[in-house]
C-alpha cells in the first residue's frame, strides 16, 4: 500500500511551502494538490493555482512523487495542459502524477461564463479530453478534430521523462467514466459513492465501484494487475484522519478491495477536512505499518 496526502492550494507560499517539504519528511510516498480556479466554499479565498504549486513544490522536494487531484477540462485544453504536465514532468525528474477528472459543476464552470454541461456531455468532453492527453503523453504530432477538442499538429518534445509516459491517473464513478478509465487510465481515482450513507453502505457501494471498474478492464483486455487504483479516504464517513485508529482500519479495508494507493488530506483548522496535524504526524509515524497492509 502507498499512501498519499493532499494539500490544497489555500495558504501563501510560505506556509505551504513548508507542508510539502514535511510531507516529504514524514514519507508520504505522494502529495497532491487539487485544480479548481476556485473551490466550494473556499472560493473567496486565498487559493492559487495547482501547476505553479507544484512547480513550486517539486523545487522544495526531491523523492516523494506530485501530482493534480484532479484536474478537468471544465478550464483545461489538453494541448496547452499536457505542456505544462511535460514541464512539471521535467522540473520534478520524473515525479509528476497526472490526475484527471470528467469536471463537476461550480465555479470553474460559472467564472468563465461558459454554458453547464449536463452530466452525459461532460462525460463525451471527458472522452475527448483523455483521447488528445492519451496521445500526446505518448507521441509527437498529434491531431485531433473532435466536437470539444481540436489540435492541430500538437507537439510533445521533450517528451515525458518517465518512461513510458508521465501516468495518467482517472478519476471516475460512474459506468461511462468507469469504462473511460479502464481503456485510457494508467491508475484509477475514486471518490467513492457520495449518495451512500453510514459508513457500511458507503464501503459497500465502494466494492460494487471496483466491480464495475474491474469488469471495465476486462472488456478491454488489460491485465488488472497493471493498473493502480487510488481511493480518497476522506470522502469516506467517520473522517479517517480523524485519529490513527481511523485511518489504519480505512487503510486495511481499502486493502482488501484491491486499492494500491490511499489518500488523505493535510488537515485545516477549520471547514473542509479539519482536524488536527497532530493526528497526522501520528499517522506518518504509522507509515511504514500501513505499506505492509
Amino acid at each position: 500500500m502507498r499512501i498519499g496526502i493532499v494539500i490544497l492550494p489555500d495558504e501563501r507560499w510560505s506556509v505551504a511551502g513548508r507542508r510539502w517539504q514535511r510531507a516529504e519528511e514524514y514519507g508520504f510516498d505522494h502529495a497532491w494538490t487539487y485544480d479548481h480556479i476556485g473551490w466550494r466554499d473556499l472560493v473567496d479565498g486565498p487559493w492559487f493555482d495547482a501547476v505553479p504549486t507544484l512547480t513550486a513544490a517539486a523545487m522544495v522536494t526531491r523523492r516523494i512523487q506530485l501530482g493534480t487531484y484532479v484536474a478537468s477540462p471544465n478550464f483545461r485544453h489538453p494541448v496547452p495542459f499536457v505542456r505544462s504536465a511535460l514541464t512539471l514532468d521535467d522540473i520534478s525528474q520524473g515525479r509528476l502524477l497526472l490526475g484527471v477528472g470528467a469536471g463537476g459543476t461550480g465555479h470553474d464552470t460559472s467564472v468563465l461564463g461558459g454554458p453547464v454541461l449536463p452530466p452525459r456531455e461532460r462525460v463525451d468532453r471527458f472522452a475527448e479530453f483523455l483521447e488528445i492527453t492519451g496521445q500526446l503523453l505518448n507521441t509527437d504530432h498529434v491531431s485531433y478534430q473532435g466536437q470539444y477538442y481540436t489540435a492541430v499538429d500538437a507537439r510533445n518534445r521533450p517528451g515525458p521523462t518517465r518512461k513510458p509516459r508521465t501516468p495518467l491517473l482517472v478519476a471516475a464513478a460512474g459506468p461511462r467514466s468507469l469504462k473511460l478509465a479502464a481503456r485510457h487510465g494508467d491508475g484509477w481515482i475514486t471518490y467513492g459513492d457520495a449518495a451512500a450513507e453510514g459508513t457500511e453502505e458507503w464501503w459497500t457501494a465502494l466494492a460494487r465501484q471496483r466491480d464495475r471498474f474491474e469488469a471495465a478492464l476486462a472488456e478491454t483486455g488489460r491485465d488488472p494487475a497493471t493498473v493502480s487504483r487510488y481511493l480518497t479516504l476522506d470522502s469516506a464517513p467517520g473522517a479517517p484522519m480523524s485519529s490513527a485508529d481511523a485511518f489504519t482500519d480505512a487503510t486495511s479495508r481499502a486493502a482488501e478491495l484491491g486499492f494500491t494507493d490511499v489518500v488523505g488530506h493535510w488537515p485545516r483548522a477549520s471547514g473542509w477536512y479539519a482536524g488536527s496535524e497532530k493526528t497526522l504526524e501520528t499517522v506518518a509515524g504509522l507509515l511504514p505499518k500501513l505499506r505492509k497492509i
